[in-house]
């Protein structure tokens, strides 16, 4: 990785919630709400945008793990900002923290754990050779 991230570097996106992100199974809506699965891909989302800056030409990030937890429901046409700040780097791997935000009412947090690998390690996991 490039030099210069550090503890403490944030990234923010801003989300509309939409009938697509809305909670459901097999198919059929359950709560025409922000789901949980929606909120988990726009923290992965975010904490992402946090580490590509910093990727080489022959690296990669793969997601290590998240952790989270929903907290209020956020309806059709809600803004929504999820915010990522990196809490601790150690080698390859880097945890953020997440909030996600609706309106200044705190809708979910979370951690989430990334890994950076060169491309070719990425390749053989993948294929197993």
């Amino acid at each position: 990785m490039r030099d210069g991230l550090i503890a403490g570097r944030t990234a923010s996106i801003d989300v509309i919630v939409t009938p697509e992100m809305f909670a459901r199974f097999e198919g059929k809506v359950v709560h025409p709400v922000y789901s949980t699965v929606s909120m988990v891909y726009h923290m992965e989302w975010v904490s992402r945008q946090i580490i590509v800056p910093f990727l080489e030409d022959h690296e990669e990030g793969m997601g290590g793990a998240v952790t989270v937890k929903h907290i209020a429901p956020c309806i059709e046409g809600g803004e929504v900002t999820v915010t990522a700040t990196v809490t601790g780097l150690q080698a390859n791997t880097i945890l953020t923290n997440v909030r996600a935000e609706s309106k200044g009412r705190l809708i979910g947090v979370g951690e989430v754990k990334q890994v950076v690998l060169p491309k070719e390690k990425i390749n053989e996991l993948l294929t197993g050779s």
